[in-house]
């Protein structure tokens, strides 16, 4: 599989020549979703690149087009072919975008319709030898539009940032980088493509990291076999940096009682730290796959979507599961581990030993989530509890789909449990490898 990453790449000493590179640049795609819209039921009978040079015979002055039907090379003259290229290779998607929500809308119109599409905050991608020239290893040209024309300027790029991606990034396809700013400096965001084997180990072969995500805990790790064995378990608390968190919000909260509701410093510390945990996270999640040579990471399948409610809803604003599992799933694909995602409902809720539901905080008699008691009575910590059950889930998922439909069906009617994989434990997985395992009469 390809696996596409970016790294940026500060541009020193320019703070506001790019800006009229960036409005041209905006102005062109505007223009050229206008056409787009104008010329859809045209437009929608080409395919890939053709699509681009049907656009191009309309806005385009050629020796044998000599009369487009758009006056564009009149309203942005001298503009280079490569950045006029990419303008129209934007407006198509922006189009084909409006035009697939618009059809969806119209079969089942829930909610506003669709807006015409606009060229937003987008930003030019810069070429090689036409918009982009490497001149040493720490300085380029770059073709921007300057004094009311295009022409190269001279940058000189952060001398850390390139021995990075020298260091960093050398077996790597490197593509053409893109023009950005963020906040007042401006960055060359350069993507890099790399080609990775994914492994295909067999599922009775296979060792899995279940993790389960947590807000007090980070992530509650077990590394499994598919007998059930458990090979380690393993946790990420990150004590010091979830106080410094739940201070920043305290003082955030603080700030709003006095009436501060626009405390952009604290708003951006607190995402820092934020940002900080799920990095941290991912880190601790991958250091224990290598550790075990895993070929699977197991998560929840997390559904984040609407609006939170309770006393939580805070820390939970601040719960960057989304992100841990984006990192993880980039590193984990470049060793070539696979990432599978299971069903959430129940992980935690249920005991991981099938003794059914379990009792957490007050109502199990203690004074913190962490730990939940079984209607056994055994008292166990809820996190382990849940990766237990998520990677539990995987493996009977994957044994199941590896049978036959006849095999499958005399196992479940042995194993009844295994049947709705949303109400499956740790236990059931025993039960169903037993029973696989068991000796012919």
């Amino acid at each position: 599989m390809q696996i596409y990453t970016s790294y940026s790449v500060k541009i020193k000493h320019y703070n506001s020549i790019f800006k009229d590179t960036v409005i041209v640049y905006r102005h062109a795609v505007d223009y050229l979703v206008a056409v787009c819209l104008d010329n859809w039921d045209d437009i929608s009978t080409f395919k890939g690149a053709n699509r681009l040079t049907y656009i191009e015979t309309l806005i385009h002055a050629t020796k044998d087009n000599s009369n487009p039907a758009y006056d564009f090379d009149a309203k942005f003259y001298k503009m280079p072919s490569y950045m006029r290229r990419g303008a129209i290779n934007e407006a198509i998607g922006k189009v084909s975008s409006y035009k697939s929500n618009l059809a969806n809308w119209n079969d089942n119109p829930v909610g506003n319709k669709p807006s015409t599409p606009k060229a937003g905050y987008v930003f030019p991608s810069m070429y090689r030898t036409v918009m982009y020239d490497q001149t040493d290893m720490y300085n380029a040209q770059i073709k921007v539009y300057v004094r009311n024309t295009w022409d190269w300027i001279a940058v000189d790029l952060k001398k850390s940032d390139m021995d990075y991606i020298y260091r960093r990034c050398s077996t790597r396809k490197q593509c053409a980088p893109t023009l950005q700013k963020r906040g007042k400096e401006w960055f060359l965001d350069f993507p890099f493509e790399e080609k990775v084997t994914i492994g295909d180990t067999p599922v009775y072969e296979q060792t899995i990291v279940a993790v389960d995500l947590g807000i007090n805990t980070a992530a509650t790790v077990s590394v499994m076999r598919p007998n059930g064995t458990i090979l380690g378990r393993h946790f990420c608390k990150l004590s010091r940096e979830t106080d410094h968190l739940t201070h920043s919000v305290n003082r955030i909260k603080k700030a709003q009682q006095h009436g501060n509701h626009k405390t952009p410093r604290l708003w951006e510390k607190a995402k820092g730290i934020s940002h900080d945990i799920a990095t941290k996270t991912a880190n601790y999640i991958m250091d224990i796959a290598v550790l075990y040579n895993a070929d699977v990471i197991v998560f929840e399948h997390l559904d984040k979507k609407g609006r939170i409610h309770g006393s939580k809803k805070q820390k939970l604003k601040f719960w960057r599961s989304q992100e841990v599992q984006a990192v993880v799933t980039n590193k984990a694909h470049r060793l070539g581990m696979r990432i599978s995602h299971i069903c959430a409902w129940g992980t935690s809720k249920l005991a991981y030993d099938g003794s059914g539901t379990v009792l957490r905080g007050k109502d199990g008699g203690f004074n913190t989530y962490e730990l939940c008691k079984f209607q056994n009575g055994k008292t166990y910590n809820c996190d382990l509890s849940a990766s237990y059950n998520i990677g539990a889930r995987y493996f009977l998922r994957e044994i199941l789909k590896s049978l036959d439909e006849s095999s499958r069906l005399l196992i479940e009617a042995k194993v009844p449990q295994c049947s709705k994989r949303s109400t499956c434990t740790f236990s059931t997985l025993i039960n169903l490898y037993a029973e696989i395992n068991a000796p012919v009469a």
